[in-house]
């Protein structure tokens, strides 16, 4: 773990370079772990591929003191116990109006729209990170099949439940928002309620298996 000073009040706590499982459970770890502590120092701690962001109050502790005492408490971090991950199985409608960019996927991996769309629903995904938009999941490993670049010029609608790849992640937007990830599918699930807790349905460590519903 490497403890870097982000801006005034921020702590970046980083484990690793890689986008891997490995790498990310040892976030998710730390995640959960700092949380059990409830330290009143602390505003908020959030999780991502390789790092994890603590937001502090730097009036009631120094970057210094908390660097230390974070040091000092991961000494018990295995005690720590880590929410079961839960699988999610969502069905998606791949191609047509509901998947723009099928046909550039096709183009670009040189595969059929049957052998994409078998690709991408073989795969059991993990939730690497939750961000961009609220709920929003990023989710790997992408087969290396499917690899594809992000829109020169990002859309300025990107419909809710819209299933996109970006390099080697897929994802699903929660909202209607713009966007530059290719769209190959839509799914009706709602990922994201305000109205109920835990309001994401996905969660940080969470599996995600798309269904193909035609």
């Amino acid at each position: 773990m490497k403890y870097l000073r982000y801006g005034e009040d921020g702590i970046r706590v980083v484990f690793g370079d890689t986008i891997d499982l490995e790498v990310n459970e040892k976030v998710r770890r730390f995640y959960f772990f700092v949380k059990s502590l409830e330290l009143r120092e602390i505003i908020d701690i959030t999780p991502s591929f390789c790092s994890c962001l603590i937001c502090f109050n730097n009036m009631a502790i120094s970057f210094k003191d908390l660097t230390s005492l974070l040091l000092k408490k991961t000494v018990d971090i295995e005690s720590v116990a880590l929410p079961m991950p839960v699988t999610h199985e969502i069905p998606v409608i791949y191609g047509e109006e509901n998947g723009p960019d099928m046909e550039f996927i096709s183009a670009y991996s040189g595969l059929t729209k049957d052998e994409i769309i078998k690709i991408h629903t073989a795969t059991v995904y993990t939730v690497f990170s939750i961000g961009f938009m609220p709920g929003f999941p990023y989710l790997g490993t992408l087969d290396k099949r499917l690899y594809a670049p992000r829109l020169e010029t990002p859309r300025v609608r990107v419909p809710k439940g819209s299933v996109g790849l970006a390099q080697l992640q897929t994802g699903i937007y929660t909202f209607e928002s713009p966007g530059g990830w290719r769209i190959i599918g839509k799914t009706e699930t709602t990922l994201f309620d305000y109205r109920k807790k835990p309001y994401s349905v996905l969660g940080i460590g969470d599996k995600v298996r798309f269904i193909n519903i035609c």
